[in-house]
C-alpha cells in the first residue's frame, strides 16, 4: 500500500528530475506548492535525508542542493507506471479529435502505425504482409513505407531501416466523430476468425486501464496469428471493440460503405441496439463494433521472424502518402525487394 510519505517521495523525485540543475529544499518546496502539496522546506529536508540513504538522491554541494540518481530515475519510472494508467485511451481520444480527414473528398489527415524493420528484410516483410491485406484483416489496403530520415506520424525513421505505416483502426473514430458520432473505445484484443468468420474475443485489454496499446502487447508476446488466419482462414488476429450510439446506426453503416472506397475499411461486425456482441454486453442505447487491428499486416511481419520495432498510434499522417498495397506489390518486382 502506498502511504503519503511514499507519496511526497515520489513527488520530490519529480520535481527534481523536472529542475535543469541540482536545487535545494525551498525550491523543491516551491515546486511541490505547484503540484497542489504545501509542505515545508524543514519537512523537505527530512524527506531528502531519507531518500539520500536510499541511494535515490545524493547532494551535489550545500549551496547548489541535490540531483536525482540513476537509481532515483529508475525509482521514479517505476511509480509513474499507475499515473500511466489510461494513457492508451486519452491518446486514442487525442488522436480521433485532431484528425482532419475527410472522408467525402479523400483529403486530410489520418492515424497511423508503424513498423521499423531493416531495409533488407523489406522484401521479406511485403512477403510476409501480402495474404493479410488480400484477407482483408487489415485496417484498408493501404500502406506507406517511409524511407530513413523521412517523418511519418511525428517519428523520424532511423538510419538504414525502413518505416512501414499502416492505417491505425482509431481512424475510425475521427471520421465517425467528423460526423458528430461519438464513440468509446473500450478493448483492444484478439479475436477468433474461424472460417473467415469472427466468432468470439479470446482476449481483451480495457484501453482505461492499459499503459501500452493491447495489440502492440500482444504482437510482442508472440500471441497472434495474422499470417496463418489469412492463409487457411481461421486464427487468431487483432481487433478492438467500440461502442456507438443506436440511433447512429445507418449513418455507421454508411461512412463503413464509403470508407471501403477509399481504401479505410476494417469493421468486422457492427451489433444491434442494446444487444451482445460476441458476447461482450453494450450499455443502453449504444450498439456495439468490432474493429480490425491496424497492426495485423506488421504481426505478420513479426510472426515470419523478422525482428521490427512497433510504434502503435504513431500519430498523424496525409491520407495522401498511402498508396494501395497493390499498387506498391507491383512496384516491388522492379526495385528487387521481392525474393526471388
Amino acid at each position: 500500500m502506498t502511504t503519503k510519505g511514499d507519496s511526497i517521495k515520489v513527488s520530490i523525485l519529480k520535481a527534481l528530475q523536472d529542475a535543469e540543475a541540482p536545487i535545494g529544499a525551498s525550491r523543491i518546496a516551491e515546486r511541490l506548492y505547484s503540484m497542489g502539496l504545501a509542505i515545508r522546506p524543514r519537512t523537505v529536508r527530512f524527506y531528502l535525508l531519507q531518500l539520500d540513504r536510499d541511494g535515490l538522491t545524493q547532494r551535489v554541494s550545500r549551496r547548489r542542493g541535490r540531483t536525482l540518481t540513476e537509481r532515483g530515475r529508475e525509482e521514479l519510472a517505476r511509480a509513474n507506471v499507475l499515473e500511466k494508467i489510461g494513457f492508451v485511451a486519452a491518446k486514442v481520444d487525442t488522436l480521433g479529435y485532431r484528425m482532419n480527414f475527410c472522408l467525402r473528398k479523400g483529403e486530410g489527415t489520418i492515424i497511423s502505425n508503424v513498423g521499423i524493420i531493416h531495409k533488407r528484410d523489406l522484401g521479406r516483410a511485403l512477403w510476409a504482409m501480402k495474404p493479410v491485406f488480400e484477407a482483408k484483416l487489415a485496417m484498408g489496403d493501404r500502406l506507406f513505407l517511409a524511407k530513413e530520415g523521412e517523418k511519418i506520424g511525428g517519428f523520424v525513421v532511423p538510419k538504414d531501416t525502413v518505416g512501414i505505416a499502416t492505417v491505425c483502426s482509431v481512424t475510425l473514430n475521427g471520421i465517425l466523430l467528423s460526423e458528430r458520432i461519438p464513440v468509446t473505445s473500450r478493448f483492444g484484443g484478439l479475436v477468433e476468425i474461424r472460417n473467415r468468420q469472427p466468432v468470439r474475443f479470446v482476449e481483451l485489454i480495457e484501453y482505461s486501464g492499459t499503459t501500452l496499446d493491447p495489440l502492440e502487447a500482444y504482437i510482442r508476446a508472440g500471441m497472434t496469428q495474422a499470417a496463418e488466419c489469412a492463409r487457411t482462414g481461421t486464427g487468431i488476429i487483432g481487433a478492438s471493440f467500440r461502442e456507438v450510439p443506436s440511433a447512429a446506426l445507418d449513418v455507421v453503416r454508411r461512412l463503413h460503405r464509403m470508407m471501403e472506397q477509399r481504401g479505410l475499411g476494417g469493421i468486422l461486425a457492427i451489433g444491434k441496439p442494446n444487444r451482445p456482441l460476441m458476447e461482450i454486453p453494450v450499455a443502453d442505447g449504444r450498439a456495439g463494433l468490432v474493429v480490425i487491428g491496424g497492426l495485423n499486416p506488421v504481426a505478420a511481419v513479426h510472426e515470419a521472424g523478422i525482428r521490427v520495432g512497433l510504434r502503435s498510434l504513431a500519430g498523424l499522417a496525409d491520407y495522401s502518402l498511402f498508396l494501395c498495397f497493390r499498387e506498391i506489390v507491383a512496384m516491388a518486382p522492379k526495385r528487387r525487394v521481392f525474393p526471388e
